[in-house]
């Protein structure tokens, strides 16, 4: 079974990606193996999507590659 890690005490960091207006931030969390904790910075009370590494990694490859 799959555990969702405990994001209670994660330090967010904006992601360099997000273009820093008003509508387009998001925020990840580092340290956790595995997987890629993701929140929406205006909703940071709000739910939080735990992404597989692998699938994130690919997802900013995509990104800097412009496919996105």
């Amino acid at each position: 079974m799959k555990r969702t890690p405990d994001l209670s005490t994660a330090t967010w960091r904006k992601s360099s990606y997000s273009d820093g207006g008003p509508n387009n931030c998001i925020e990840v969390a580092d340290g956790y193996s595995g997987v890629v904790p993701v929140r929406d910075s205006k909703a940071p009370t709000g739910p939080a999507l735990v992404i597989a590494a692998p699938a994130w990694t690919a997802f900013i490859d995509d990104v800097r590659k412009g496919n996105l």
